[in-house]
């Protein structure tokens, strides 16, 4: 969920008031189960134009069949025991086992100074996801949107959602994305259970790996979990290039937490993220603070 990640830049820390839950505006009410249209598209609804390019991603991830089988406990009886104990806190018997979710949120990038957004997502592990976001540098919206689908990543953002700022493609950001790809199924833990994700003891009696096959790339995130079942952070090795630094495996990861049921899943709310997180560069490495609003599944 990541404006630019790949270049996200670290400066001064921003007032800690934020946008409290609830404050969403309502576009997850926007038909997401087939293609959609200008109408009825979340994605045009918060971006307009500036991201028709990215539409096609969206309707391919949001084009799949719906879930036929539905969530039993017996299905994690040979996780490790800190993945059972989310996965069946997380999601309740008899749900749906759906593979995507349409993310509402909203809070804080850093891009030099903290700036506030909104953003949609629409999140289809291990396929892909679209990323779109308004964020305001005081009176100018920077508009654009994050896409990777099918081992294929673009970034395009602009002033006014015209004035070009980042326009990026290629390997280094295919790798990088599908990182991402992997790091945000926590928030559709039904399809933690599928055939693409094989889990693995982790590094402490309350974390597991989830070892993730996205197109050519491996990526292994660790999921620290609580007694109750709820996930407190989210770690992995992830390619990137964060400023000043070359492209190469940087700890990355955060805090999640404020957990809120939609659809017989729960998920955290509300996230910290950036990289060298567990290092004693986090606090210049953290970049990206949100508030999920509404999750719908599919």
């Amino acid at each position: 969920m990541i404006l630019s990640a790949a270049h996200a830049s670290a400066s001064r820390e921003p007032d800690p008031s934020r946008p409290k839950q609830g404050e969403g505006d309502g576009l997850v009410a926007a038909a997401m189960v087939t293609a959609t249209t200008a109408e009825n598209s979340p994605l045009l609804h918060l971006v307009g134009r500036a991201g028709r390019p990215a539409q096609a991603a969206w309707d391919h991830l949001a084009a799949g069949p719906a879930p036929e089988a539905i969530f039993e406990p017996s299905l994690v009886d040979d996780l490790p025991e800190p993945a059972r104990r989310w996965l069946t806190h997380a999601i309740a018997p008899g749900t749906p086992l759906s593979q995507r979710v349409l993310l509402e949120m909203h809070g804080h990038i850093r891009i030099g100074r903290w700036l506030p957004f909104r953003a949609v997502q629409l999140h289809c592990p291990p396929i892909g996801y679209v990323w779109a976001a308004r964020a305001t540098f005081g009176p100018i919206p920077i508009i654009g949107y994050d896409r990777f689908v099918d081992d294929d990543a673009e970034m395009h953002w602009g002033l006014f959602g015209r004035l070009p700022v980042v326009n990026a493609s290629g390997p280094d950001l295919d790798r990088a994305a599908a990182g991402r790809a992997a790091i945000d199924a926590l928030f559709v833990p039904t399809a933690c259970l599928g055939s693409d994700v094989t889990w693995h003891e982790g590094s402490t009696p309350d974390s597991a790996v989830a070892e993730w096959r996205i197109g050519g790339h491996v990526l292994r995130p660790e999921v620290t979990v609580a007694p109750d079942g709820s996930v407190r952070s989210v770690t992995m090795p992830r390619w990137a290039q964060p400023k000043g630094e070359e492209w190469d495996d940087y700890p990355f990861g955060g805090v999640v937490g404020d957990e809120v049921a939609f659809g017989g899943m729960r998920i955290p709310t509300t996230m910290k993220v950036g990289y060298f997180f567990g290092t004693d560069r986090w606090a210049k490495g953290e970049f990206f603070r949100a508030t999920i609003t509404s999750a719908t599944y599919t």
